[in-house]
């Protein structure tokens, strides 16, 4: 059985070398061991020591030197947009503040269905649209210490720091 030995990230490899692709959701695409079918019908493993996304682009080094380059497939998503900029910010803070994956654009924020933060954005004077598109969420500041389901762990939400804004 053919092994993946490292992972590329997207932008760091020249994407036409590669030999095949494996493309999957968001779901998909978040683990941390699994056979990996490829588009040519090949199977390679995947077995990293923690839980972690593979990006639209990533490439999978495998033992034998060639490249595997993932795909980010098109899935049902919601699509947030807002008045203005400062709008948008705002309703990027309230979705981060629910620790949910988010593709920040510069005038739309990509996240899962959930008719609960459809309600929230709603609510607060957003705009949800439903639209079919590649889910490659921002990977935060925790990225690389996530447990197996992808939570993270290493951060308390306790009253102990304080940031405090000087503007």
């Amino acid at each position: 059985m053919t092994r993946i030995a490292e992972i590329l990230p997207a932008g760091s490899w020249t994407e036409n070398s590669a030999a095949d692709v494996f493309a999957a959701d968001y779901e998909g695409r978040h683990r941390r061991r699994m056979m990996l079918h490829l588009r040519s019908g090949t199977k390679v493993l995947l077995d990293l020591d923690h839980a972690r996304l593979l990006h639209d682009g990533d490439g999978l080094r495998l033992e034998d030197g060639r490249i595997i380059r993932v795909e980010a497939m098109p899935e049902d998503l919601m699509e947030v947009t807002a008045h203005d900029p400062l709008h948008l910010l705002r309703l990027a803070w309230h979705l981060g503040n629910r620790h949910l994956p988010a593709s920040i654009g510069e005038r739309r924020i990509l996240v899962r269905h959930d008719h609960v933060i459809a309600d929230m954005i709603r609510g607060l004077g957003g705009h949800v649209r439903n639209v079919r598109a590649p889910f490659d969420p921002e990977s935060g500041a925790y990225a690389g210490r996530t447990g197996a389901h992808g939570h993270d762990h290493s951060h308390d939400h306790g009253g102990g720091h304080h940031h405090h804004s000087h503007d």
